[in-house]
């Protein structure tokens, strides 16, 4: 049987006006998680939009197209082109499961939730020739997924192949989170078993690795027996984690001695107010400078993610947060503007409300605002969004947080990363151009390497894991 499965582009990064590199980053795990579960006769054929032109004059048997909000509308236009192909169709990710009734429209079969257990029972109903038009995810278990097929990843088009994810969910529940109807209905939050995930690390070539999962420390016990067993792997990797993990215990050390070089963190907003208002109570009564020294002090570095247009937020908050992120020398940060997705508590209040303006899934991609916005008007969140990115990514501001650090071998480092992240965009065009992406991985493991001797900025008074170094591989893209 030959089976297709499509990634299909983000709208955005087919814009000109968007960068390409952020889009090139990683693979799409989840449908080579799937294809694990085909039969070894079966003939399968992944292909991302991110990172190659698709070949849609095919004619497979079964197509499998990943949805997300921003790649809705092409998704239905390759479901309906194959269908009028001959070819069954099936739906699933974050949008199917969101807005069901929407995508069964353009598909043979839709999926809802998770599908580790759907997927297989799929691929048993259509060869006996009685698949459903919807499967249900109802097993929230992950101790025993086959390994991810990824000699069907092409590595080369990729900045960031070693992608692994060894958990699902998130134990929190923020209004505004996409995710978090995807899990609704079942366990929210659950892992591998350790050593399932440490053989899967083993099975990953290089030194560097990117953990994409929403919550890496979310589960103590579960990440504890992970660290332990990564410290003799000679890895460097980062991951995401919450405020509260970073100050609780003592595992954020221990991921440090496993080799995390790099830590996402959802700050979001430095308002109590706006914290409440979006039930991200992980953060409230926290002290966010003191996970910042905390982190400084083991090597690591911080891409702060922020939120701006929630409703306590005033004109101010741009100059805020922009100053408040460089005084605390984070190296990187992600900004965006509040977007109410389809299936999450903001959405559900701001429909009632009467503050959704449409629903144009294309501009649902955090950089446009699509509700009526509460302290600021839309053209002021739209103009000070934008304002915050290039304040943050100036020269002048690059220099400030770098000097943050007491190392001046840490200041060199965020500086040249900081810097190369955002200031020589050519440079990434070329490479993903000719293809050769991947050939800049060695470099990053170099520049990821333990720094030997020197502490990053607040370690006085504060013992941790001395020399990392606090330099990682580019951020996230929410």
């Amino acid at each position: 049987m030959k089976i297709k499965m499509i990634l299909p582009a983000l709208t955005e990064a087919k814009s000109p006006f968007w960068r390409p590199i952020k889009y090139s980053l990683f693979p799409p795990l989840g449908l080579a998680t799937l294809a694990a579960y085909c039969s070894p006769d079966d003939e399968v054929d992944l292909q991302d939009e991110h990172v190659e032109e698709l070949c849609i004059d095919d004619v497979p048997d079964v197509v499998v197209i990943q949805v997300y909000i921003t790649n809705a509308f092409r998704a239905y236009g390759l479901a309906d082109h194959y269908r009028r192909q001959g070819a069954y169709v099936c739906l699933g990710g974050l949008h199917v499961t969101s807005l069901p009734e929407e995508a069964a429209g353009h598909a043979d079969s839709i999926f809802l939730g998770p599908g580790e257990d759907t997927f297989p029972a799929f691929l048993n109903d259509f060869r006996q020739g009685n698949a459903r038009k919807i499967y249900r995810n109802k097993e929230r278990d992950i101790a025993t997924i086959p390994p991810i097929r990824r000699d069907l990843i092409k590595r080369n088009r990729y900045l960031v192949p070693n992608s692994i994810v060894v958990s699902r969910g998130c134990p929190h529940h923020c209004d505004f989170c996409y995710k978090d109807a995807f899990f609704e209905g079942g366990r929210s939050f659950y892992t591998q078993q350790v050593d399932a995930a440490l053989a899967e690390i083993d099975r990953l070539p290089g030194r560097h690795l990117y953990f994409l999962d929403d919550h890496l420390l979310g589960h103590s016990r579960f990440a504890a027996g992970l660290f332990e067993g990564m410290k003799g792997m000679n890895r460097v990797f980062q991951g995401a984690s919450t405020i509260d993990a970073i100050l609780r215990g003592d595992l954020i050390e221990k991921a440090a001695d496993a080799g995390m070089r790099s830590v996402f963190v959802g700050f979001e907003t430095l308002s109590r107010n706006n914290l409440v208002q979006s039930n991200k109570r992980q953060n409230i009564g926290k002290d966010y400078e003191q996970a910042i020294q905390r982190l400084h002090s083991l090597g690591i570095m911080i891409n702060g993610s922020f939120v701006f247009g929630l409703d306590a937020d005033d004109q101010n908050v741009f100059q805020r947060t922009v100053d408040w992120a460089v005084g605390n020398a984070l190296t990187t940060c992600t900004f965006h503007i509040l977007t109410p997705y389809p299936g999450t508590r903001l959405f559900a209040e701001m429909e009632a409300q009467g503050r959704i303006l449409h629903r144009n899934w294309d501009r649902y991609d955090t950089r446009q605002v699509v509700y009526k916005t509460a302290g600021l008007s839309a053209e002021e969140l739209k103009r000070g969004y934008d304002w915050a990115y290039g304040a943050f990514y100036s020269w002048r501001n690059i220099l400030r947080a770098s000097s943050g650090h007491d190392s001046l071998h840490h200041s060199l480092k965020h500086f040249a990363y900081a810097g190369g992240w955002k200031k020589f965009e050519p440079l990434w065009n070329f490479m993903i151009k000719t293809k050769g992406l991947n050939n800049m991985l060695p470099l990053l493991e170099a520049i990821l390497s333990k720094v030997k001797g020197g502490h990053g900025a607040g370690d006085k008074g504060r013992t941790g894991t001395a020399g990392t170094e606090p330099l990682s591989p580019f951020p996230a893209i929410a």
